[in-house]
């Protein structure tokens, strides 16, 4: 998903947010993302998080951040509901369409005794 946040006038131009299904997968979508626009745009990230515990990593080109999450994380933080305001861009092929974002997980509670 690609949030547009050039009318919010905030510190980047796009956020592009996904989610793999495990750590590991987060940060093999983080590191594809990293060589695919390395080989093909000559762009490296100005900063990178996350790649140690790869519930979240953030990789900053500047005038767009890629968020990677786990789903878990990706239902916890909510990007999409917190930057609501922004328009969702359509991807290459698409239409753009509301967010698939995972339920946000439920909170248990510990039954005493």
């Amino acid at each position: 998903m690609i949030l547009d946040l050039r009318r919010l006038k905030v510190f980047t131009d796009y956020f592009v947010i996904c989610h793999g299904t495990s750590g590991r997968h987060a940060l093999t979508i983080a590191d594809a993302v990293e060589e695919l626009l390395a080989k093909e745009l000559g762009r490296k990230p100005g900063h990178v998080e996350g790649r140690r515990v790869a519930e979240w990593i953030l990789l900053d080109y500047f005038d767009f951040v890629v968020h990677v999450f786990t789903e878990e994380k990706r239902a916890y933080y909510g990007l999409e509901r917190l930057w609501s305001d922004a328009p969702l861009l359509a991807l290459p092929g698409e239409e753009a369409r509301p967010p698939a974002v995972p339920a946000t997980p439920r909170c248990r509670t510990r039954k005493s005794g």
